[in-house]
């Protein structure tokens, strides 16, 4: 039989657990205290007819006392754990990691399928498996899951935070999340599991990946050499995900703790602060067994529940591979709204939404996100096996809404995927001569010396790949930047292309993606250091300059410049083709030309010109653009210049939009929203992308206007 924990420890514990002692217990048994203190400090094991005795005083099954993979069911019940309010009288409206994402599905599997893939089982070869269960509970379903993540002990302290909702962001999404499961009575859970990744390993409280998680706030304790984050923030999308703030954890472990790996169980809960009953507690709660080695044996902690127990939390793994599960309760998705599907023409009018829609939209738009940001993870090619599988199905109350859907890489980026394969396979050609072919070339990134010196460390050469666009694969034209972990971390248009050009897709590996290459691990640092907590695009950061230098990201710039050059080589014809191909976009964009206005400059000023644009609808709804910029070397330093994105309208003011992100490509970076230039640069590139919440119209019912305006643009 299959044993787990070491007998004295487990003993231990259980005592504690129970409330008894080593003497209590010899006095049961009809031994001395000694024999038993033995057993604890593992000088010696009780014999198999004393087990039995042993498993009646602890009020447990002989099972149990042999295999000790569980602990007894006796004393200390699993609870909730409200952490106190903090003396000083200080107060928290929620936890500010988790205002760094939207409350968004695709922000979700962008940030967790990340987490697993950092966290996968190198050593037998063999991908990362992540599914999402999207699972609608309703009547006596509701009912039971209810009572199994103990609600009643939980409502007056919702309840406390709905009366203060109006003070509170976090507050006002709780009040909703409540006000919605009982007024709609139903409730959707979004369960995240992953499978041959190594689980939340580690001691409860001390340094560990279960401790990272749990417990502590922008711990990443990455250490993988190709892992994606770094900031220790992905964690936080899962309760920003949660409109109750709650998740439920099920971790198997790749590495034994208490001699057990399975069904390591534990909740935690994200509330602001409040006032129950006159006590105040600070925000954060966990759901778990009371420790009893805490004063007073208040604080929970993790405990190996049965296989009942996590059957009732909905947490139940398909097998024993390592991994954890990661339940959301009561996940919303704000973004969707806006993504639905209308309903349809034949429904009665008034007929109530059984939420199918909703949780279907969710299902797409988790497919949608997994195929765009992890197609490169999920490709295969040569002797070369994928590193990840994803797959989304859909359920109400444990019944199939959207059978489960593995997502195909081929199917959702199909150019992409081919070269890749191409690359893998190595099957690519030097230029494209015929459809289907991948065409390679090599651009390089020269690394900087580190500590603020001056001077080249090496050349790293990225790899890039080019091949044919295919209507399924979106937007034309356009490079997607990959580095080790493989997931898409700039998604980025190609500017200047001559008319007439075949539409295309390009791909650039940098880092450990290229594979075995000179420098391939400075470049995954030096890379990785240039992305913010979203890891979307490479630029300047605060770490870039704290370990390179304040010019460090021009590296990057002169490498994207060297890209575009190469893409442009690659795809243009000999003798540019006529004709109107261009025609449909010039009408949908404006680059509003040189203001006449004598006051807008000072005599003798050239101010710079704004002389090229590139722009597309991106997948939000957001406008992204990618604009040229002539510059006078004469002229002595340039004077800062804002871009302004405007809409098009037929009378009247034009609306004016947000910037999301604005970032300089080449002879220029962008500090505070405006454009500072290279003093002697003759040309300048930024891209940016619009905040589609300050879109007041549809986006694909516009016209973009850009502008380039003196100063702060006002």
């Amino acid at each position: 039989m299959e044993t787990g924990e070491e007998f004295g420890p487990w003993l231990a514990r259980q005592l504690l657990l129970a409330g008894k002692t080593q003497a209590e217990l010899a006095e049961e048994l009809g031994l001395t205290r000694a024999a038993v203190s033995a057993w604890i400090t593992k000088r010696s094991v009780p014999r198999p007819t004393v087990m039995g005795e042993i498993a009646k005083a602890l009020g447990t099954d002989i099972g149990t006392v042999h295999t000790r993979t569980t602990d007894t069911q006796a004393g200390l019940p699993v609870t909730w754990y409200h952490r106190p309010g903090y003396q000083d009288g200080g107060r928290d409206g929620g936890n500010a990691a988790a205002f760094a994402f939207d409350a968004d599905v695709q922000v979700l599997a962008r940030e967790t399928c990340q987490n697993s893939l950092d966290e996968r089982q190198t050593g037998n070869g063999r991908p990362v498996r992540v599914r999402y269960t999207i699972h609608e509970l309703t009547g006596e379903t509701l009912d039971a899951f209810r009572k199994a993540i103990l609600w009643d002990e939980l409502h007056p302290h919702y309840a406390a935070v709905s009366e203060s909702a109006s003070h509170q962001k976090v507050g006002r999404v709780v009040d909703a999340g409540v006000r919605d499961m009982f007024e709609k009575g139903r409730l959707v859970l979004l369960r995240v599991d992953d499978y041959n990744a190594s689980g939340l390993t580690g001691d409860d409280y001390d340094d560990g990946k279960f401790a990272a998680v749990v417990r502590r706030q922008l711990d990443s304790l990455k250490s993988g050499r190709t892992a994606g984050g770094s900031f220790g923030l992905g964690k936080a999308t899962l309760w920003a995900t949660s409109a109750l703030g709650m998740v439920l954890i099920n971790s198997t472990l790749s590495v034994p703790h208490e001699g057990r790996t399975e069904r390591r169980v534990i909740g935690r809960l994200e509330l602001p602060w409040r006032s129950v009953d006159g006590e105040s507690y600070a925000g954060p709660a966990w759901l778990g067994r009371p420790d009893p080695n805490t004063p007073g044996a208040r604080v929970a902690r993790s405990w190996w529940a049965d296989e009942e127990t996590v059957e009732r939390l909905h947490l139940t793994r398909d097998s024993d591979e390592p991994g954890t599960s990661f339940l959301i309760v009561g996940a919303h998705d704000v973004a969707s709204l806006d993504d639905a599907v209308p309903a349809s023409a034949s429904e009665d009018e008034g007929a109530e939404d059984d939420g199918t829609r909703d949780i279907e939209t969710m299902h797409r738009r988790l497919v949608r996100a997994l195929g765009r940001d992890f197609w490169a993870a999920m490709t295969a090619g040569g002797n070369r096996l994928p590193l990840l599988e994803t797959s989304v199905r859909t359920l109400r109350n444990g019944r199939v809404v959207v059978e489960e859907e593995k997502v195909d890489p081929a199917r959702e980026q199909p150019s992409r995927s081919r070269a890749l394969r191409a690359w893998f396979e190595g099957t690519t050609v030097e230029r494209l001569t015929e459809s289907g072919q991948v065409a390679v070339r090599r651009v390089p990134l020269k690394l900087p010396v580190g500590g603020g010196r001056n001077g080249t460390l090496g050349i790293h050469e990225a790899v890039l790949l080019v091949t044919d666009a295919e209507d399924r694969d979106g937007a034309p034209n356009r490079v997607h930047s990959l580095r080790g972990n493989l997931m898409t971390v700039k998604d980025s248009a190609v500017y200047g292309l001559p008319l007439g050009v075949n539409p295309f897709q390009a791909v650039l590996l940098a880092g450990h993606a290229v594979g075995e290459a000179p420098f391939v691990g400075e470049a995954e640092d030096f890379l990785r250091a240039a992305e913010p907590p979203e890891h979307d695009r490479w630029g300047q950061t605060e770490e870039l300059t704290l370990r390179w230098s304040h010019t460090a990201h021009h590296r990057i710039a002169r490498m994207t410049t060297e890209l575009n050059r190469t893409v442009k080589e690659l795809v243009a014809k000999s003798k540019p083709s006529g004709g109107d191909g261009g025609t449909k976009l010039r009408k949908a964009l404006t680059v509003a030309r040189k203001n006449t206005k004598a006051s807008t400059r000072a005599p003798g000023l050239v101010l710079p010109e704004l002389v090229g644009l590139d722009a597309s609808v991106g997948a939000e709804g957001e406008w992204r653009i990618t604009a040229e910029v002539k510059l006078s070397p004469r002229a002595g330093e340039p004077p800062t210049m804002t871009p302004v994105a405007l809409l098009d309208v037929r009378s009247g003011g034009r609306p004016r939009l947000s910037w999301a992100e604005l970032a300089g490509v080449e002879g220029c970076e962008v500090d505070n929203g405006m454009l500072r230039f290279t003093p002697g640069a003759r040309r300048a590139v930024f891209t940016g992308a619009t905040d589609v919440t300050s879109h007041p119209v549809r986006t694909t019912l516009t016209r973009l206007v850009l502008e380039l305006r003196a100063g702060s643009g006002e």
